[in-house]
């Protein structure tokens, strides 16, 4: 009961602000990761691919946790999940500050944060939009805001901590992981689902085929969207979209130290690729709720291939390291929300938790492929050169994808 007097009388902004504060967190988590490889190189003499291992460890685990998240949320609701979610994320952050040896560090971060951030993730961004059906991509904007923001504030105060003679990278773990679960649990107070067949006041819209005159049946069960080919061209496109942004968020900084860049340098690349990857998430919903979110796909995803091709040769210029850093930024993050707010506009409301928790679940593998390959690769070659341009070429597959993807279409 007391559930639904808080959704009846909650502002409808109020989940936005969940959403914030949720994807806040994770970024945190995630998106300033390049900046603890070269102190962790240092310390204990790991190479960029055994590093690498822990973040693409921490983005499988958190893209493969979203989908039960998701099915969770649908039906226990989505505060209780991310309770959860926050304090195991705390928990698991703050023991790496403790690791003497790479599995320790793969559990902890990779496997035990990466474990609560997914869940801390998801629920927000299956909630915001029911409370803006009029707004759903501006909505899922400002769910996703956050994982910019915390990248922004993470990589500044990250090296700040890490290059202090009296703390360094062990601080940043401590400090920052209670400040996550705490963030967390304020998240979680401001989320809850709206009642059954809420609408706002004065939106009353009329679902209706313009060919035949017949209502359209927009809403689709989980079973009903993952057997429709367009899901899974939408699954491909993420996954391809994903694998060259964590890529370059997992060794951009690492790349501008080996170009010859001061260390608070390469960590600007990382907070103006933050900056960027924050402020598209909001502007592109605007831009998506307007000329359609398959056009800005096209857009964000052909410019994503020539900044790639660009980003190797700006490693050696702090200032042009940073301008592609805040194009490579703009496209990735407008990435998230143009996908969820893409599942919700092809499959409808319904089991939007579900449907969207599993084509995140493309975010873990990219997360795990793209860091790892990259520095594999770099390991190999001994510059970054060979990694970026196959993450150009990757992207170039969401391209074509997004040519000819098409709304589900039912069957009589």
């Amino acid at each position: 009961m007391l559930n639904k007097e808080v959704s009846v009388t909650m502002p409808r902004w109020v989940p936005l602000i969940g959403g914030i504060l949720g994807s806040t967190t994770c970024g945190l988590l995630l998106y300033a990761w390049s900046v603890f490889i070269k102190p962790l190189n240092e310390e204990f003499g790991w190479s960029r691919a055994e590093i690498a291992m822990a973040f693409s460890i921490c983005a499988l685990i958190f893209g493969l946790t979203t989908f039960a998240a998701g099915k969770m949320s649908d039906k226990y609701g989505p505060r209780i999940v991310v309770v959860i979610g926050s304090l195991i994320l705390a928990l698991g952050f703050v023991l790496s500050a403790f690791i003497q040896l790479k599995w320790q560090l793969y559990l902890t971060y990779g496997v035990i944060a990466g474990l609560g951030g997914g869940l801390v993730y998801l629920p927000p961004i299956a909630t915001a939009p029911k409370w803006w059906p009029d707004r759903k991509a501006l909505a899922t904007g400002f769910a996703v805001v956050g994982l910019g923001l915390g990248s922004f504030i993470m990589a500044p105060l990250a090296t700040y901590i890490i290059t202090d003679p009296d703390m360094g990278w062990r601080y940043v773990f401590i400090y920052v992981g209670i400040a996550m679960g705490l963030m967390g649990l304020a998240a979680a107070m401001c989320l809850d689902v709206p009642p059954a067949n809420w609408k706002p006041e004065g939106w009353n819209p009329v679902f209706v085929d313009e060919k035949t005159g017949v209502q359209k049946e927009s809403d689709y069960l989980f079973g009903e969207a993952i057997r429709t080919p367009s899901f899974w061209l939408l699954y491909v496109g993420y996954f391809c979209g994903c694998f060259a942004g964590l890529m370059v968020i997992g060794h951009i900084a690492g790349h501008g130290r080996d170009a010859g860049l001061e260390p608070m340098q390469a960590a600007a690349a990382v907070s103006t690729l933050a900056i960027f990857n924050a402020v598209v998430r909001i502007i592109i919903g605007f831009i998506a709720d307007n000329i359609g979110t398959k056009k800005s796909f096209l857009i964000i995803f052909s410019l994503q291939v020539v900044a790639m091709v660009c980003l190797f040769p700006a490693g050696s210029s702090a200032v042009f390291l940073s301008i592609i850093a805040a194009l490579i930024g703009w496209n990735y993050g407008a990435m998230f929300t143009l996908f969820p707010a893409t599942c919700l506009q092809y499959y409808g409301p319904t089991a939007q938790g579900a449907n969207y928790g599993l084509l995140f679940t493309a975010f873990g593998f990219a997360g795990f492929a793209g860091p790892l390959i990259g520095g594999m690769l770099k390991d190999t070659t001994g510059t970054y050169f060979a990694p970026f341009v196959l993450g150009a070429a990757v992207v170039g597959i969401s391209v074509f994808i997004f040519m000819f993807v098409k709304p589900p279409q039912r069957k009589s």
